[in-house]
């Protein structure tokens, strides 16, 4: 039976340290349907996708964050949007052959990593990172390292469930605190999270993966978090996205192509308008 996609938050009651976990199987499965991804591409979402996740957890107010790589490699792009609810979608774009590698150099070439922080009251925030040419992981705890201040961690897998791809991860941060020993005392936290292997984070339900980390810890786990895909486009959308277009040139296009046709790469969905619909939709703005 599959796991449900869940976020699981904890903290140490005798360290300064707090932990999220999360597991993705739905969610990934959504965005992989969306386009025939080759598969280093699919890696690529699913820990940017685990990644993204685990940032939005850490947000402490209601917003969105959006997590995007860009290169001069054969993944050009591949972003990543999430919420406070948990609710994220997402889509790479590539050209030509993709190399079968782990390393982010090899996909994404030269390039960055901008975290993106719109909170729905207040200013928005942007901070940008050179990605790291190995990990996603290790670009994203150098965009904590400049940026927080506070010491993290982030562990990134992707593999099976079962017969279906999936995704899991790891992150592990210092909390503001005075104390001279937290150094030491989240180092021994990452040697033991560090441990962890793909196959257990993939296969097992959280609160064993937990304890085979740290049965010798006294470890506060919250409620879990639904995790789930969802994609904002609509047809209103597209509808409004023509009357900006403007009518003459919405027409031409029809009088060329016969329809317009629109097409989400996020989810896949395609929206289409003949001469007819067009009509109606500035009609109806006329009144």
């Amino acid at each position: 039976m599959n796991k449900p996609d869940q976020l699981h938050r904890y903290l140490f009651d005798h360290y300064q340290v707090r932990g999220e976990l999360v597991q993705l199987q739905q969610s990934f499965q959504h965005i992989l349907s969306a386009q025939a991804y080759p598969v280093p591409v699919q890696r690529l979402l699913g820990e940017l996708l685990t990644a993204t996740s685990l940032l939005t957890a850490t947000l402490k107010f209601e917003g969105h964050i959006t997590v995007q790589l860009q290169g001069d490699g054969p993944v050009s792009l591949a972003v990543i949007n999430g919420d406070h609810n948990q609710q994220l979608r997402g889509v790479a774009r590539w050209q030509g052959d993709v190399p079968d590698s782990d390393r982010l150099a090899d996909l994404v070439g030269k390039g960055y990593i901008a975290i993106t922080i719109t909170p729905d009251n207040g200013e928005r925030y942007q901070g940008i990172v050179e990605l790291d040419e190995q990990s996603l992981a290790a670009s994203l705890e150098n965009y904590f390292a400049q940026s927080e201040q506070l010491a993290t961690r982030i562990w990134l897998f992707t593999g099976l469930q079962g017969d279906h791809q999936a995704a899991a991860g790891m992150l592990l941060q210092a909390l503001p605190s005075d104390q001279d020993d937290q150094q030491d005392d989240f180092n021994h936290l990452e040697a033991l999270t560090g441990t962890v292997k793909a196959e257990e984070l993939l296969q097992l339900d959280a609160q064993e993966v937990l304890y085979r980390l740290y049965h010798q810890e006294a470890v506060r786990i919250f409620d879990p978090q639904p995790v789930s895909f969802q994609c904002t486009c609509s047809q209103e959308k597209c509808e409004q996205a023509l009357l900006q277009v403007g009518q003459e040139e919405a027409m031409a296009l029809i009088q060329e192509q016969g329809k317009i046709e629109m097409h989400c790469d996020y989810c896949g969905h395609h929206y289409r308008f003949d001469g007819s619909d067009v009509q109606n939709l500035f009609n109806q703005t006329l009144h």
